[in-house]
């Protein structure tokens, strides 16, 4: 018998049962255990572990108790929650960049191992997949979108929803802020805790990044992926062009 659902995507649905978590597989489901195993091998302790496929083949992992989805937006409002987000990140990055796939892996977006300079990207890091308990972040969920790119892919990404490279209304409603967020002060908080240095025209790294993702989601929705295919379909490509545009023309609120 399934358990509580975990997911809204009624298609492929993403259920708990019991201390594990059954999830439909895809392409990149190979690829994406081999980084998961090499993560318990050497003993990351925020990440789920796999233990196999059940008798309708989906995946099952290990449940990570905690609060996150529309939960741990409200965990990286403070500096404290949001330093620990990025130390997090770069807790993650140190460990996997001794990881080396084999150069036939095939993963969502890409094939093959990471070049020079490159690790394999979390790529989906925001706030709704990491899992906190009280004000400490225990681990870290959906793991399908992992990617070889610069370090700066995840960071980038974790900047955009964290600082939030949004407007104010929608800083305000969406990501639950109680007043106005100082985003540059967000942005020093948040490479501070990470130990990069400033990133030079970060609204217009960040812009490019927002249209990468955008192409991300085209790719898999001309796949036929759910709930891509919807999101494409409904428009969501023109909403993340407004945005990457709403970024680059309010590049003083960053820099």
């Amino acid at each position: 018998m399934d358990g509580q659902e975990l997911s809204e995507n009624k298609n492929k649905p993403i259920v708990r049962i019991g201390d594990t978590v059954h999830r439909p597989v895809s392409w990149w489901t190979p690829a994406v255990h081999s980084l998961l195993k090499y993560l318990e091998d050497v003993d990351f302790k925020y990440s789920p572990r796999v233990l196999g496929f059940d008798e309708q083949g989906r995946e099952i992992l290990s449940f990570i108790a905690g609060e996150s989805g529309k939960e741990g937006w409200s965990k990286i409002i403070s500096d404290d929650g949001l330093r620990r987000f990025a130390k997090l990140l770069r807790g993650y990055h140190d460990v996997i960049s001794g990881f080396k796939p084999l150069d036939d892996s095939e993963w969502a977006y890409a094939k093959g191992a990471p070049k020079t300079g490159e690790i394999m990207c979390h790529g989906d890091f925001g706030p709704w997949n990491v899992v906190w308990q009280g004000d400490e972040p225990v681990g870290i969920v959906d793991w399908d979108f992992v990617l070889p790119a610069k370090p700066e892919y995840d960071i980038l990404y974790g900047l955009e929803y964290s600082v939030p490279f949004r407007d104010d209304k929608t800083s305000l409603t969406d990501h639950h802020f109680p007043e106005v967020p100082d985003r540059k002060h967000r942005i020093e908080i948040f490479l501070g805790a990470y130990g990069a240095e400033s990133i030079e025209n970060v609204a217009g790294r960040v812009a490019q990044l927002q249209r990468t993702v955008g192409a991300h989601e085209e790719y898999l929705a001309k796949r036929g992926l759910q709930p891509q295919a919807d999101w494409v379909a409904h428009g969501d490509l023109e909403r993340i062009e407004n945005w990457a545009q709403w970024t680059e023309a309010n590049k003083h609120l960053f820099e």
